[in-house]
């Protein structure tokens, strides 16, 4: 007999591994412990399992397919020897890594959903900052141009555009990260088995936000920097 860890725990041994247990009037020795395996749901424990060989119990078997042979010639191989000792019995498979998948297809259809309008949430934001930056700028276009007659650098210039932005930026970030944290370590408690919520996640978050914001001005900003301080002040 083998044991999973969650059976082992169960029998409260330290090393059970050789003793003998008695299931359905029959002695077993246990010969090893194997790690918990999801065999059930993903939100619920690994079930204690106990794993025992007996000829009599053939209505599922498990083959693992060597990986240099191929997939078609290993099943017409298995179906031709499962033919020969159970011709009347139909040869029905199924690939455990599919079957395995199913389980979390619901989380991979929401992963691919988020993905896409996190997306388009980006785009229309970088569609909004865009607009914004541009209007910024002309509302400033002669406060540049007279700081540029008097020796403005592009660079400042451009740090004089984005420095709102940034600020913006910033705000948002901490509003946004005790929400975010929140939900999504919601949402990780209901699996028994789940990954931990680092800081280098929503930091790798923030500059990316920021480094989106900042591209999506700069372009604005420069334009701005760059122009002919002589067409912004004409008019006086």
């Amino acid at each position: 007999m083998i044991l999973n860890e969650s059976a082992a725990k169960y029998t409260g041994m330290k090393n059970v591994v050789g003793e003998t247990i008695k299931w359905n009037d029959k002695a077993y020795t246990v010969i090893g412990v194997v790690k918990d395996v999801i065999m059930d749901s993903p939100y619920r424990p690994a079930m204690s399992t106990i794993f025992t060989y007996n000829p009599g119990w053939s209505g599922i078997i498990t083959i693992k397919i060597a990986p240099q042979t191929g997939v078609s010639r290993a099943l017409s191989r298995i179906e031709e020897i499962y033919r020969k000792h159970d011709p009347g019995a139909p040869f029905d498979y199924k690939f455990s890594s599919e079957e395995y998948a199913r389980k979390f297809a619901s989380e991979v259809r929401v992963g691919k959903l988020a993905t896409f309008f996190a997306c388009l949430a980006i785009f229309i934001s970088c569609l909004g900052l865009f607009g914004l930056a541009s209007f910024v700028a002309e509302q400033r276009i002669k406060e540049i141009g007279v700081r540029k007659v008097l020796g403005a650098s592009v660079f400042n210039l451009w740090g004089l555009l984005s420095k709102d932005f940034v600020g913006l930026v910033i705000i948002s970030f901490c509003i946004s990260v005790p929400i975010a944290y929140y939900l999504m370590n919601n949402w990780l408690s209901r699996y028994e088995y789940h990954s931990d919520l680092s800081w280098w996640i929503f930091a790798s978050a923030g500059i990316g936000a920021l480094i989106v914001t900042l591209a999506t001005v700069s372009y604005q900003a420069i334009s701005a920097a760059l122009m002919n301080p002589v067409k912004s002040l004409k008019t006086e």
